[in-house]
C-alpha cells in the first residue's frame, strides 16, 4: 500500500488527534480491487471511512454502509437531546472527537451585545448543562457568542477527505473545505460517540459540472440557487451531489461552502468539493498549514478519478449565469433576478421590501462581507440609507471581530443596519420582529438557506426570498421587489440618479484573521470528580426514559391521528422559534407536535378529530388523550415528508406521545431514519395514488410485523366506518440491523441493552 501523510493534527484543539489518510489509502486499495473502475470523489471519501472494506456490500442506492466517521459536531438545540441519550447509555467517554456549539437559542432583538446577554441569563441551565456535560464526557464546547456551528466547524475541523457527521441539516457546509459532512439526528450521533460504526445507506452520485468564471454580480450562492432550481427539493434525495469542472478553480473555499451547505434544500446526502487551491490558502489563512500540505500531498485521493460515472449530471456555465432570487415558502422557486421584479407583480407578492438580512451560517464569509460592504459604502457615498430594515448576523466571532477591525461593520452601521450576535437568529426562527404583525403580507430577502413558511419570523403570511448577500444589500436601499440592482436607478437626496456598480470583495482578509474572544472550554484532563445534574423540576431539561419495545404484535385497528395534506417539512413537526427552549425536554417539546401540518379533512393546522369522543381538538392534546387510553395511532402523509433540519425531536414526539407508525407517499432522507431509530415504523405507499384512499376517520392495522425482513412489504388494513375494508401494500427501507431496533423499541435501547 502507498503511504500517506502522517501525525497531521486534526485541529489546532485536538493537537494529540490526528488525521487518518493511510486508512482512506489503504481501504481504497481493497476497494479498487474488488470494484475495479474509477471512483467519484464521494465514494473515495466513503469507501475510504468503511469499517470493513473487504467484507461491506458496496451498491449505490442499496447497500447499508457501515462506517468511521472522523468527527461528530452538535449545535446546542439537538445536543440538549443527543447527550441525554448518550448518559442513558451508560459509556464513560466519546470514541471520536466531538463538539458542541452554542448558536441556536440566541434570540434576535435589539443587537449583539444585549440579545447575548439576554441569552446567557435565560439559558444558563442549559449552557451550564451542556458545558459540564461536554467536560465529564470529552467533548469540546463552543460557548454563547462563539458562533454559528458551520462557520465554526470550517474555520477549525473541517479538512479534505474527511468523515464527519453533525446534528444540523446544514452540516454538509463543511463541504467546501473537501469534507463529506452529513447532516444526521441525535441517535446517529450517539451511535458515534458511543463508537458504533455508522450506517448510511451508499448514496448514487450527482454530478455538477462547472464551466467558466463567475463576474460581476453573480456569486457562489447564485449556483446553488440554480442547481436548487433545475433538482427541486428532493432531486437530490439519496445521493450525494459532487462538483467538477473547470469552473471549481474559480471559486473560493468559503464559497463553495456556501453550495454545499444549501445542498440540504434540494434534500442531498451531503455536496463535496475537490480538493483545490482555495481550500489551501484557507488552510493556511486559518492556522492549519500543516493540513493544507498534507491535503497536498494527498490531492490524488481528493478528487474523482478520470472517468468517474455519475448517477446524473447537471452542467452551469459560471460564465452565462446571472444572479437568482428563490422563493417564496420554498427554497427551489428558481427566478432571475431580471425577471423578479415582473414575476412578483404577475405573483402578486407584496411589492415594499421590509427587512433585508444577511449573514448566517450560509453566507457570512469574509468574502461575502466585503462584497456586501461595498455596495453599501457607494450607495452612502451617494447619500442613501437602505428603506428595509438592515439586519446583518456575523458567523462566528472570528469573523465579527475581522470584520469589525477592517471597518465592515461599521460601514452596516452607518448605512441603517442592526448587528445582531454571533448565533443563528432569524435565519432559524430566533427574531422578535415588532415592525409586523402577525398574519401581515409582507416581503423580505434574506442570504439565508431555508424559507419555509413562518420560518424566519413565524408568521405565515410573510414572503422569504433567498438571494445573495449583495443582492439582499442592495435590495435593502431599492426597498421594492419593483428595483433591480444592475440595471435600475435610484434617486440621491440631491436628486441625482444612482446606479450601483458591481459589487467587489476580498476573499480572505490581508492582515489575517482576529480570533478575537476566546469562548472554547477544552475537556479537562481529569474529568473523574464531574458530575452532570438534572432537577426533576426543570421545565428545560428531562432525564429519558427507555421507550417500550416492541409487544410481537401485528398493529391492530388503530386511528388515524392527522393525514397530512400538502408540504410537512420538519418545521410543520415540530417548530423551532420559541418552541427551543423545550428541546431538552421532551414531554414539554411534545406540545407542538405536528401544530403546523394542515389536516385533510377541515384544511386547518393544529385541529383534528378524537376517533373516541367525536370532538376536534389540538393534535398534541388529541394525541395525549389516545396515549391516556392506550390506544396507538398513525400519522398519514405526502410527498418529501419532514424534509428539512435534522431535529430528531419530530421523530422523538411521535413516539413520545403514542405513535406507532407514520405512512407517506415519500419521505426526505433524515427524518426517515430518525423515525426508525424512535422504534417508529416509516412506512411509504407502494402505489402513491393509494393515498387518496384513505380518509381520516378510517382505522388501519398494520399486518406482517411478525415477519418483519428486509424488502418485504406490509400490509396497510384499512377499515371504513361503513364496514368496507380495503388491503394496501406499504413498503419499507428497514435492513437488518434496523429491525432490531424496532424490536428493541429504539436504537438506544438496542445500545444501552448491548452495553450491559
Amino acid at each position: 500500500m502507498a503511504t500517506a501523510p502522517q501525525k497531521v493534527p486534526m485541529s489546532p484543539h485536538e493537537p494529540n488527534k490526528y488525521i487518518n489518510y493511510q486508512r482512506i489509502e489503504d481501504n481504497l486499495g481493497v476497494v479498487r480491487k474488488r470494484l475495479n473502475r474509477p471512483l467519484t470523489l464521494s465514494e473515495k471519501i466513503l469507501y475510504g471511512h468503511l469499517d470493513n472494506a473487504a467484507e461491506q456490500d458496496i451498491q449505490r442506492g442499496v447497500s447499508y454502509l457501515q462506517l468511521r466517521p472522523d468527527r461528530v459536531v452538535c449545535q446546542d438545540a439537538t445536543a440538549q437531546m443527543a447527550l441525554l441519550q448518550f448518559m442513558s447509555a451508560g459509556i464513560p467517554d466519546v470514541a471520536v472527537p466531538s463538539s458542541v456549539h452554542c448558536d441556536h437559542l440566541i434570540l434576535g432583538e435589539n443587537g449583539a451585545a444585549s440579545d447575548l446577554a439576554r441569552a446567557k441569563d435565560i439559558n444558563k441551565e442549559v449552557y451550564d448543562f451542556l458545558a459540564t456535560t461536554c467536560a465529564k464526557y470529552n467533548l469540546g464546547f463552543w460557548g454563547p457568542g462563539s458562533g454559528i456551528i458551520h462557520q465554526i466547524v470550517i474555520e477549525n475541523y473541517a479538512f479534505p477527505g474527511a468523515l464527519m457527521i453533525g446534528t444540523d441539516s446544514h452540516t454538509p457546509n463543511a463541504g467546501g473545505l473537501g469534507a463529506a459532512a452529513v447532516g444526521v439526528g441525535g441517535a446517529d450521533a450517539v451511535d458515534v460517540m458511543a463508537g458504533i460504526p455508522w450506517e448510511l445507506k451508499c448514496p448514487k452520485a450527482i454530478g455538477v459540472k462547472l464551466t467558466g468564471r463567475l463576474g460581476g454580480w453573480t456569486s457562489p450562492k447564485d449556483i446553488i440557487l440554480e442547481v436548487a432550481g433545475i433538482l427541486t427539493v428532493k432531486g437530490g434525495t439519496g445521493a450525494i451531489v459532487e462538483y467538477f469542472g473547470s469552473g471549481v478553480d474559480t471559486v473560493s473555499a468559503t464559497g463553495m461552502g456556501t453550495i454545499c451547505n444549501m445542498g440540504a434544500e434540494i434534500g442531498a446526502t451531503t455536496s463535496v468539493f475537490p480538493f483545490t487551491q482555495s481550500m489551501h490558502r484557507y488552510l493556511v489563512a486559518t492556522g492549519r498549514p500543516e493540513i493544507a500540505e498534507a491535503s497536498k500531498q494527498f490531492a490524488h485521493n481528493l478528487r474523482a478519478d478520470e472517468g468517474a460515472k455519475y448517477d446524473e449530471i447537471v452542467e452551469v456555465n459560471l460564465s452565462e449565469l446571472e444572479p437568482r432570487i428563490n422563493g417564496p415558502f420554498t427554497p427551489d422557486l428558481m427566478t432571475p433576478l431580471k425577471k423578479f421584479k415582473d414575476t412578483a407583480k404577475e405573483k402578486d407578492w407584496p411589492q415594499d421590501v421590509s427587512a433585508c438580512l444577511i449573514g448566517s451560517c450560509t453566507n457570512s464569509s469574509y468574502e461575502d462581507m466585503t462584497r456586501a460592504a461595498s455596495l453599501a459604502k457607494e450607495a452612502m457615498e451617494a447619500g442613501l440609507k437602505v428603506k428595509s430594515d438592515f439586519i446583518v448576523t456575523p458567523g462566528s466571532e472570528q469573523i465579527r471581530a475581522t470584520t469589525e477591525r477592517d471597518g465592515l461593520l461599521e460601514i452596516f452601521r452607518a448605512a441603517g443596519g442592526n448587528i445582531l450576535a454571533n448565533a443563528c437568529g432569524p435565519c432559524i426562527g430566533q427574531w422578535a420582529r415588532h415592525d409586523v404583525k402577525h398574519g401581515e403580507r409582507n416581503t423580505i430577502l434574506t442570504s439565508y438557506n431555508r424559507n419555509f413558511t413562518g420560518r424566519n419570523d413565524g408568521n405565515p403570511a410573510t414572503h422569504g426570498f433567498v438571494a445573495s448577500p449583495e443582492v439582499v444589500t442592495a435590495m435593502a436601499f431599492g426597498g421594492s421587489t419593483n428595483f433591480n440592482p444592475i440595471t435600475d436607478t435610484l434617486t440621491t437626496p440631491s436628486g441625482k440618479p444612482f446606479k450601483f456598480t458591481p459589487p467587489n470583495g476580498v476573499e480572505l482578509p490581508e492582515r489575517g484573521f482576529d480570533a478575537g474572544e476566546n469562548t472554547y472550554q477544552a475537556p479537562p484532563a481529569d474529568r473523574a470528580s464531574i458530575s452532570v445534574q438534572v432537577s426533576p423540576d426543570s421545565q428545560r431539561l428531562q432525564l429519558l426514559q427507555p421507550f417500550k419495545a416492541w409487544d410481537g404484535k401485528d398493529i391492530e385497528n388503530v386511528p388515524i391521528l392527522i393525514k397530512v395534506k400538502g408540504k410537512c417539512t420538519t418545521d410543520h413537526i415540530s417548530m423551532a422559534g420559541p418552541w427551543l427552549k423545550y428541546r431538552g425536554h421532551l414531554d414539554n417539546i411534545s406540545n407542538n407536535m405536528l401544530i403546523g401540518a394542515t389536516n385533510s379533512e377541515n384544511g386547518k393546522a393544529n385541529s383534528v378529530r378524537n376517533q373516541v369522543t367525536n370532538e376536534f381538538d389540538t393534535v398534541p392534546g388529541t394525541a395525549r388523550f389516545y396515549k391516556a387510553e392506550g390506544i396507538p395511532w398513525i400519522v398519514i402523509g405526502d410527498e418529501n415528508y419532514g424534509e428539512g433540519s435534522s431535529r430528531e425531536h419530530a421523530a422523538m414526539s411521535v413516539r413520545f406521545l403514542g405513535g406507532a407508525a407514520v405512512i407517506v407517499k415519500s419521505f426526505a432522507r433524515i427524518h426517515e431514519t430518525n423515525l426508525k431509530k424512535q422504534g417508529l415504523l416509516p412506512l411509504t405507499f407502494h402505489n402513491p395514488k393509494d393515498y387518496d384512499r384513505i380518509s381520516p376517520e378510517d382505522k388501519v392495522s398494520i399486518v406482517g410485523l411478525k415477519t418483519l425482513t428486509p424488502g418485504k412489504p406490509l400490509t396497510l388494513r384499512v377499515n371504513k366506518p361503513t364496514g368496507e375494508q380495503i388491503d394496501i401494500t406499504v413498503d419499507h427501507t428497514f435492513n437488518e440491523n434496523q429491525i432490531t431496533w424496532f424490536h428493541a423499541g429504539s436504537a438506544l435501547n438496542y445500545i444501552a441493552g448491548s452495553n450491559k
